[in-house]
């Protein structure tokens, strides 16, 4: 993995408010730049009643509610990777209050990989056409006067990117709490080699970096939680903390995935999110979700 292609400014400590959603044990945020009315979201979530085949917009409608009564605007829809356990709500936000969805470059390899798993035809676009902005490693964009990095941290999944604004990086699924560990590795393009690669790359920021992640369960029964910092993950991660070795994790990475079911959600959620969220239709025009038999 090369050296960060960025160097935070610490100074800029952006607003950060999380959205907990119990259905997926997903965390959104509110992202507000202190010196404007901008803002972002990362990581939206769609209600999706899986047994019902019912879409609903309770979480997205929170985090609407909360932007439209800060007076804020809403200039990017972030998503750190394309979910296996959640459905993004990004256009449905988008559709009320603008913005911009912005995904990693690798989302291509994604929809790739996908697409032939799902057998969808030469209509569904591999060139992520269907989002604003495709970052590579080391872009930037802006949210008001502030200035956010996109930095690239396969593993989970080839497109799996840390987004790092001032003093907070937002991690998707790169790394979980320090009780948490990390995320698992044996997706279709996944690789524990690159997540541990990944991991030590946002373990390289300032040790005061706010860190953010997009799950947490609860381990051991304690409450909820999602902000932590670099120096407590170099110290204190269960999986990587105190200077773990590559191999010492490939091999423990491995070894745990192969004890783990799939997601439940994770046939609807590729679906949708490698389509930055829009829900796939049949020839007729009907929303329509496919379940391929023995295809993961």
């Amino acid at each position: 993995m090369p050296p960060l292609p960025v160097n935070p400014d610490l100074s800029i400590k952006p607003e950060v408010e999380g959205f907990f959603d119990e259905g997926t044990n997903t965390i959104s945020y509110l992202v507000k730049d202190p010196g404007s009315e901008a803002c972002a979201v990362v990581d939206s979530v769609m209600d999706l009643d899986y047994a019902a085949g019912r879409i609903t917009y309770d979480h997205a409608d929170r985090l609407i509610a909360r932007i439209r009564e800060r007076g804020l605007r809403l200039e990017w829809l972030i998503e750190t990777h394309v979910h296996a356990d959640h459905l993004s709500a990004a256009p449905y936000i988008q559709e009320r209050l603008g913005g911009r969805i912005g995904i990693g470059s690798k989302i291509k390899v994604v929809q790739e990989t996908f697409g032939k798993i799902f057998n969808e035809g030469t209509e569904f676009q591999r060139d992520g056409s269907q989002f604003d902005r495709l970052f590579e490693d080391g872009d930037s964009y802006a949210i008001g006067g502030m200035t956010a990095h996109a930095l690239l941290t396969p593993g989970h999944t080839p497109a799996c990117m840390t987004h790092v604004i001032g003093d907070a990086a937002f991690v998707g699924d790169t790394l979980f709490m320090p009780d948490g560990g990390s995320a698992r590795a044996d997706f279709p393009g996944a690789d524990a080699g690159a997540l541990y690669d990944s991991i030590q790359r946002v373990l390289s920021l300032p040790d005061e970096t706010r860190l953010f992640m997009c799950h947490d369960y609860g381990p051991n029964g304690r409450e909820i939680r999602w902000e932590t910092t670099v120096g407590e993950e170099r110290a204190h991660n269960i999986h990587v903390g105190g200077g773990r070795s590559r191999e010492d994790f490939v091999r423990m990475r491995e070894e745990r995935d192969r004890t783990l079911a799939m997601p439940k959600l994770i046939l609807p959620s590729l679906q949708v999110n490698m389509r930055a969220g829009e829900i796939p239709t049949d020839p007729s025009g009907r929303p329509m979700l496919k379940v391929p038999v023995n295809g993961l």
